[in-house]
């Protein structure tokens, strides 16, 4: 019941055109700002950490560019609980396509990879109505069950299938001969339970997932980052693919793991504002 009077209210807030959420959005941006501070301190100390070479102007500068961003990505997320595949399609543009394609004609299933940078949902969608071949979107389950549903509910309304982290050797298994793509949104933060591999990223000595990179080498499957990008009109993307790794049973261990966190580094520090800050990113340390 719970989950039917959330998605419902959700749901009907989306019917809402993109000029009054947007308008929904300059009110939150306010409120989130300057009158509640929603996790200052977080987004401060994140930066800070990230980019000890700036200036205290430069890191001001992008807090407040993150913090007028961060408001259009919540309305535009619920706007996904309704949003029409015509206008899924205006919104973000696939660059490169073929890119996924090449090895899907192939026969090859692909490791997709991305971060919580632009909108990734939309990105989710975009790449659900792209595929012709199951799409698996593999994430962490929220420990909120209720938002859970409904979060799982309105990513799968395009044909995706919500896979939790620790299920994904059986799907994949499952899928063996059918050529598909696993999403990984891989910049989350990794119980201990989860992996013990520390690398740098960001400045800053940062716990990583290396499920993906296992996977990827038991699979042999390609590695192939989405890269989301806002452009100047608002609630408007573009979205290029990268092939990282063709091969990846011929990588050591942890090298596949360095060299997408490296590629999400690197589109983060070129425009810093659009990543979700807010985020507890290093709240693991190395245990002695």
């Amino acid at each position: 019941m719970k989950e039917k009077l959330v998605y419902g209210l959700i749901y009907t807030i989306s019917l809402l055109p993109f000029w009054c959420l947007y308008f929904i959005s300059d009110i939150l941006y306010f409120l989130i700002y300057y009158v509640f501070g929603y996790r200052k301190k977080v987004v401060y100390e994140n930066l800070r950490n990230s980019f000890p070479e700036k200036s205290t102007e430069e890191i001001n500068k992008i807090a407040r560019d993150f913090y007028r961003y961060f408001p259009d990505l919540l309305v535009e997320s619920v706007k996904m609980a309704s949003i029409s595949e015509a206008e899924v399609k205006k919104r973000i543009e696939l660059l490169n396509p073929e890119e996924i394609y090449q090895y899907i004609h192939k026969g090859r299933s692909v490791i997709g990879v991305t971060a919580h940078y632009g909108n990734w949902e939309l990105a989710i969608h975009s790449l659900s109505i792209m595929m012709n071949t199951p799409e698996l979107i593999i994430y962490k389950p929220l420990n909120n069950k209720v938002f859970n549903t409904v979060h799982n509910r309105i990513r799968t309304r395009f044909g995706a299938t919500m896979v939790p982290m620790k299920q994904i050797l059986r799907h994949i298994i499952k899928l063996k001969n059918v050529p598909h793509i696993s999403m990984f949104v891989s910049d989350q933060t990794p119980t201990y339970q989860d992996s013990d591999y520390f690398m740098e990223f960001l400045s800053q000595d940062t716990l990583v997932f290396t499920g993906t990179e296992r996977i990827a080498r038991l699979t042999n499957n390609p590695v192939v980052y989405c890269e989301i990008r806002r452009k100047e009109k608002r609630g408007y993307y573009s979205c290029k693919f990268t092939t990282l790794v063709e091969q990846p049973s011929a990588y050591p261990e942890h090298e596949i793991t360095h060299i997408q966190n490296r590629f999400t580094e690197q589109v983060i520090r070129e425009e810093p504002a659009y990543w979700l800050w807010s985020h507890r990113r290093w709240k693991r340390k190395r245990r002695s």
